[in-house]
């Protein structure tokens, strides 16, 4: 039975009878020394140079399907006022008074309320403005297992609040985290 393999020169596909298995000879089409490997009857050996562009192509898709995934998040639509169960962010001076602390008692908030001052800590807290997260922190905790409930939720959600989209998705997993322990 022969062996049919392809010379590592050419790319030329050979076939060798089965007694000049693991014997060098001579490639008909570029008469380039090769190695006539053994091994089982019925398998082809096929040889081919690495492709050094794949890795590089393949990393060019990672990076777009990323970018993608970005502009897909940031596109994402906040839901407008009228369904109940929407939840939209308002800036944040609706949220706060003029003096920067909150208005809004925590028993008199409703949840799309809570749900607004949670993303809006969040957000304040991934940009650095500590002193007006703490701030609505306040009331946050105030709200108890509310609060609890709606960080699930926030956590659970598939694609983050538009306001969050830019927030890497472990350092807000870690910012939720951080606010659930502080109400617990």
């Amino acid at each position: 039975m022969a062996v049919t393999f392809h010379c590592d020169h050419c790319g030329k596909k050979i076939e060798a009878s089965d007694s000049a298995c693991g014997k060098w000879g001579k490639c008909p089409g570029c008469h380039n020394k090769v190695y006539v490997p053994g091994f089982n009857a019925g398998e082809e050996l096929k040889l081919a140079p690495i492709d050094e562009s794949e890795k590089e192509k393949q990393e060019r898709l990672m990076s777009e399907t990323y970018r993608l995934r970005q502009d897909i998040l940031h596109e994402r639509q906040v839901p407008d006022d009228s369904d109940e169960t929407a939840v939209s962010v308002s800036p944040i001076r609706e949220i706060l008074g003029d003096s920067g602390k909150t208005t809004i008692s925590a028993s008199q908030m409703s949840d799309k309320e809570l749900t607004k001052k949670i993303i809006t800590y969040l957000r304040q807290i991934a940009d650095g403005n500590l002193t007006g997260a703490e701030n609505i922190a306040e009331t946050i905790v105030l709200a108890g297992r509310r609060a609890i409930e709606i960080l699930d939720r926030i956590a659970l959600s598939e694609m983050p609040e538009p306001e969050l989209a830019d927030v890497p998705a472990q350092v807000l997993s870690g910012l939720i985290r951080q606010l659930r322990a502080k109400i617990s």
